[in-house]
């Protein structure tokens, strides 16, 4: 099993203007640098979380549809975007009408793609990567990410930004964690 992104967010869940409102930053003189701290604090929360914030796709590739169900990860998974399988007879990558599964995604961690009532799945070419489920998930929107998200993302942009390198000498960074406690309502623990 493996899992990548397929096409990323587009937008950010702050913006510019909150980012500076936050740092106290009144000129434009590192709006360029600020824009690149928000997409490495929102990749960071992305990480931490195990969810996807904004709009995005991705590629959940198995060999085989080896159970009953298929757990997508990233949520909040919003849509299935396609199922792919090399044909068992020939290798043919063909792709399953969605007539064929149904998503299961009432819970806000996880979703499961089960096949549809009275279906099953069909048979694969016994190789690896024979099964390609394409996803969407992520908040509607960056007013749909909880404002918990959202601060977080705030407080790590003003760290990156006044701590520019990873150590320095002398001095040592440590994290807070009850920062991260802002993370926890949110997280997808694995086990």
């Amino acid at each position: 099993m493996s899992l990548k992104l397929f096409a990323p967010r587009t937008a950010q869940p702050i913006d510019l203007a909150a980012a500076k409102l936050h740092l106290r930053v009144d000129n434009s003189a590192e709006d360029a640098l600020i824009d690149a701290l928000i997409v490495a604090a929102t990749d960071d929360a992305e990480h931490l979380m195990g969810r996807a914030l904004l709009p995005q796709k991705w590629q959940l590739t198995l060999d085989s549809f080896a159970s009953d169900e298929i757990t997508l990860q990233r949520p909040t998974v919003t849509a299935v975007d396609s199922v792919k399988y090399l044909q068992a007879s020939d290798g043919v990558l063909t792709t399953l009408a969605n007539t064929e599964y149904t998503l299961a995604a009432a819970s806000d961690f996880t979703a499961r793609l089960v096949p549809a009532f009275g279906k099953s799945w069909p048979a694969t070419r016994a190789m690896p990567e024979a099964v390609q489920v394409v996803f969407s998930c992520g908040y509607a929107d960056a007013a749909a990410v909880p404002e918990p998200i959202k601060a977080w993302i705030k407080l790590r942009v003003g760290a990156l930004y006044a701590n520019r390198e990873g150590w320095t000498a002398g001095k040592k960074l440590e994290q807070n964690p009850h920062v991260d406690y802002l993370l926890d309502r949110y997280r997808v623990w694995t086990m």
